[in-house]
């Protein structure tokens, strides 16, 4: 080992620390392992120069999104979906990398220019690693504390220019690992799925500066303890107050049960390639008419099928409408809707349909955040070669508006959201109206076969149910096809025949009609907490980013805890 260079020994440990990132996201969902991942990758970058700190960031950030990712492999488009996994996963990564870079542990290369620092027999490899975290280690409590409290403000700070970049990638961010414990996920409703990322990336950070106490100072007991005292106390507040939270709102149910609205949702389980197949349209129809009419038996107050339009035509639409003639069922479905413009041009929008009993019941909501490369391709006038990364032929025209349906006079509201945009907490509170009963969701998470990116949606449409005190009703092609409550609790799922969540069927859900509730201070005001991060992000990038002069060889802090 002795004479390598003591940086490459840190990048197996930042990929590792990017892999268990990776891991605490849906699936397998390990949640636990987000709690030292952040801390993990400072360790990682500890003592090293600002280039430094960014490589072994990005390093990290690589290996969490490209697992985390992964699904992207299963696009049915071979070339196009390599390029994006890669490019998503190589941009993705550039925002640990900017974290590590404004947030540094020790002296810059502490050690790394005075040998006479290690001990006697210290292997080269990790003499200058090692100087570094001892001089995190020695600094006084309060200044690790500080440091650690920095980490989750630039966290979430980063977290807010990437849901807001080039038109935003809000995909995973830290605190979707918690979707599965709903007393911290309760803490959106007042700050968003941000306020929950801020508390697990501070406990990391913390946890981690405790554990270099243990390692170096090892005599003064309870000293470990300092920096993570206040974590600890904010994060233990935060899960009593979401506690709290569900158990008034379990007591008003019970004591008050709330009006419901039964909804019939219905999942094809169409692969993708059969969508784009025109020959298969047949196919595709029946199969979403059978489950149609084993649905309407049921006599539902809507009907939902998922984003897609699974063969249907003019001469299908009617036979469906014909089946709700003389009923009380609405449908909702997905297709393409088509406006002409004043050059004599079409915009074709993908849309939400409403269609009632009646011929004259009908409303259409058109998409308003689209697919980058899926739905839309950027620069595709200047750079027309882009066209070939994609299977679409060519883009849809954005929405303008939220949409709002109501099943009838006096029956259930509907707030619909069309699949990709239910993963922006900022934009899904507009689609949040005071009559609102629900939030309604259609997808078609088919594009990526049976694997993960299914789970991490619907985690996404269970903390836009907390941050919005709403539920969530989704209609899925595959995946989960169910509701989460307003706390963000799965209530019901889909499953096959064999158990999944992959195959077809349908699914009756009886759901509270919340319109007229009070909303949560989240949807009311929004991301308070991102912006105040933002706004401490500003100053620290000007400071990281101005000349500084070297940096003195000693690493030995003045005064100790």
């Amino acid at each position: 080992m002795r004479g390598l260079n003591p940086e490459t020994c840190r990048y197996p440990v930042a990929a590792a620390a990017g892999l268990l990132l990776a891991l605490a996201f849906p699936q397998p969902g390990w949640s636990g392992l987000a709690w030292v991942a952040p801390g993990m990758i400072l360790l990682a970058a500890a003592g090293l120069p600002s280039a430094g700190r960014f490589r072994v960031g990005w390093v990290a950030g690589l290996a969490a999104y490209l697992g985390s990712l992964r699904w992207l492999l299963a696009i049915p488009f071979p070339s196009g979906a390599v390029a994006a996994w890669l490019a998503l996963g190589a941009y993705c990564a550039l925002y640990p990398a900017i974290w590590c870079w404004l947030v540094g542990w020790g002296p810059a290369a502490a050690g790394a220019d005075d040998p006479g620092r290690r001990g006697p027999g210290d292997p080269g490899l990790i003499g200058p690693w090692r100087d570094a975290l001892r001089f995190h280690a020695l600094r006084p409590w309060g200044v690790r504390a500080g440091m650690a409290l920095t980490a989750a403000v630039v966290w979430v700070g980063l977290e807010m220019v990437r849901g807001r970049f080039l038109s935003g990638f809000p995909w995973n961010f830290l605190g979707l690992t918690q979707w599965r414990q709903p007393a911290l996920m309760q803490t959106a409703a007042f700050a968003g799925i941000h306020g929950v990322s801020f508390l697990v990336c501070w406990g990391s950070a913390a946890l981690m500066g405790g554990f270099l106490v243990v390692g170096f100072r090892p005599r003064e007991r309870w000293l470990w303890t300092g920096e993570l005292r206040v974590p600890v106390l904010v994060i233990l507040v935060a899960a009593g107050l979401g506690y709290r939270r569900i158990l008034a709102t379990r007591r008003a149910e019970a004591e008050a049960p709330p009006s419901t609205a039964t909804v019939a949702l219905i999942q094809p389980s169409i692969r993708q390639t059969l969508l784009w197949d025109p020959t298969a349209d047949a196919t595709s129809f029946g199969t979403a008419r059978r489950l149609t009419g084993q649905a309407l038996a049921m006599e539902p107050d809507l009907l939902v099928w998922p984003e897609g339009a699974f063969g249907l035509d003019a001469d299908r639409f009617r036979e469906v409408t014909g089946m709700l003639s003389g009923g009380r069922t609405w449908w909702v479905f997905g297709a393409e809707d088509m406006e002409e413009r004043p050059d004599g041009g079409r915009t074709v929008f993908n849309a939400a349909f409403l269609a009632g009993p009646g011929p004259e019941d009908r409303a259409v909501y058109h998409k308003r955040r689209l697919v980058i490369f899926g739905e839309y391709v950027p620069l595709e006038r200047w750079l027309p070669f882009l066209r070939w990364l994609t299977p679409i032929g060519g883009g849809f025209g954005r929405g303008t508006a939220p949409g709002r349906f109501q099943a009838g006079p006096g029956g259930p509201v509907a707030s619909p959201v069309i699949c990709f945009e239910d993963v922006f907490p900022h934009g899904t509170r507009d689609h949040v109206r005071p009559d609102t009963d629900f939030l309604l969701e259609l997808t078609n998470d088919g594009w990526f076969g049976h694997g993960s990116a299914q789970w991490q949606h619907a985690a996404m449409a269970a903390f836009r149910a907390v941050e919005n005190g709403v539920p969530v009703v989704r209609a899925t092609n595959n995946g989960l096809t169910g509701w989460f409550d307003a706390l963000g609790v799965e209530r019901a799922r889909l499953r096959d025949a064999a158990g999944g969540v992959y195959g077809e069927g349908w699914l009756l859900v009886t759901v509270p009609r919340a319109g007229g509730a009070a909303r949560t201070w989240y949807h009311a005001r929004g991301d308070v907490l991102g912006w105040l991060c933002v706004a401490a992000l500003v100053p620290a990038v000007a400071l990281r980013a101005r000349p500084r002069k070297a940096e003195s060889k000693s690493t030995t802090p003045v005064g100790s805890s």
